[in-house]
């Protein structure tokens, strides 16, 4: 394999984070209701559309009543109807973390980060920890007061989804992705919330030169405290994994530990992307199949682990079927964003990556 530090290489594999994370948000977003639509629904509504296993969107409704039950965004997100990508914070977060690093260099503030929230992204584009801690700046509150006062959603997976960016301009170096992560996420989260997005950050980074994904992994799990509850949900999974236990049974015995977070909370939906990622087995396609799979947060899921598994093989190796529907056009709540081309995306990020100050 070319060195991940020779142009063609960065390059590709900075393009197929973008475009596994989109692809991802995509795969997850019509079903992304965690507590209607659970690992058992989601496989039903596959077989009764001959789509498993899954290879590609999300097929179209049988029926109205089907329909009734997925996101509004459906129509833009099955397969046979995507024009480029639909807008998602997913996506947004990622487009913000570029401008954040383009404006401010990588000796950004965590206040600058919350002014960049109120210049560019409309409040009601903000959900859960976000939308407190937008609301708090807006009311003249500083970091890290903006995470904790009247935020009852502290550890849910904000911060994670807003991680992308700090691993892919940080490419073989999971530490330093990590350590930009968390000036970010203290904006908004604590604990295993700020955990959750140093170890995205870092997974990412590792991704670039890491022989395979069990080994990213352990890089990213360095960067947090071992006795963490992430960290340690995240090595149950891996354990589960190594005994050879099927998929379907390890995602159900770690949805009894970590029974009544919700599905929203980072646990959770930690363990769902450690277990798409490691029986993914570094093919794109089945990571992030089985990944949203998994239910809970399953745009958010999957645009992580396409994220991921994008770096792993590199823009080329990602089969069509992902990226061709996406046209290569980005929608986007974040000011001056909207209509952007991913390949611009990339480019710019690559940019970043390689002055890396």
């Amino acid at each position: 394999m070319t060195p991940v530090g020779t142009e063609p290489e960065l390059d590709d594999r900075i393009l197929g984070g973008w475009l596994g994370r989109i692809a991802g948000n995509m795969l997850g977003k019509p079903v992304e209701e965690g507590d209607l639509w659970t690992r058992d629904r989601i496989d039903r509504y596959l077989r009764r559309a001959a789509a498993l296993p899954l290879t590609d969107y999300l097929p179209e409704p049988a029926d109205e009543g089907l329909a009734g039950a997925l996101r509004p965004e459906w129509r833009e997100c099955v397969r046979g109807r995507i024009h480029g990508s639909c807008r998602d914070d997913d996506v947004d977060y990622a487009i913000l973390g570029l401008h954040l690093l383009e404006t401010h260099g990588f000796g950004f503030s965590t206040e600058q980060v919350g002014d960049l929230w109120l210049l560019r992204l409309p409040y009601l584009q903000t959900f859960t920890a976000e939308r407190a801690a937008y609301r708090n700046l807006a009311n003249g509150l500083k970091p890290p007061l903006t995470a904790t006062y009247d935020n009852p959603h502290q550890e849910w997976i904000g911060a994670l989804i807003r991680a992308d960016a700090y691993g892919w301009t940080s490419p073989g170096d999971p530490r330093r992705a990590a350590a930009l992560a968390r000036r970010d996420a203290v904006l908004s989260h604590t604990g295993n919330g700020v955990y959750g997005a140093m170890f995205a950050a870092a997974l990412i980074a590792a991704a670039f030169t890491a022989p395979a994904i069990r080994d990213a992994l352990e890089q990213a799990l360095a960067v947090v405290p071992a006795s963490c509850r992430l960290a340690r949900t995240v090595r149950r999974v891996a354990s589960l994994h190594a005994t050879r236990l099927p998929w379907e049974e390890t995602l159900a015995t770690v949805a009894e530990e970590t029974a009544g977070l919700g599905w929203i909370h980072t646990v959770p939906n930690a363990a769902v992307l450690t277990a798409g990622l490691l029986y993914g087995d570094g093919d794109f396609t089945r990571t992030i199949a089985l990944t949203v799979r998994g239910g809970l947060d399953t745009d958010s899921n999957g645009a992580t682990a396409g994220s991921v598994a994008g770096v792993l093989t590199g823009a080329r190796a990602i089969p069509a079927q992902w990226t061709d529907p996406l046209e290569d056009t980005v929608r986007s709540a974040v000011f001056g964003f909207d209509g952007v081309r991913i390949s611009e995306l990339a480019e710019r990020t690559v940019r970043l990556a390689r002055t890396g100050a």
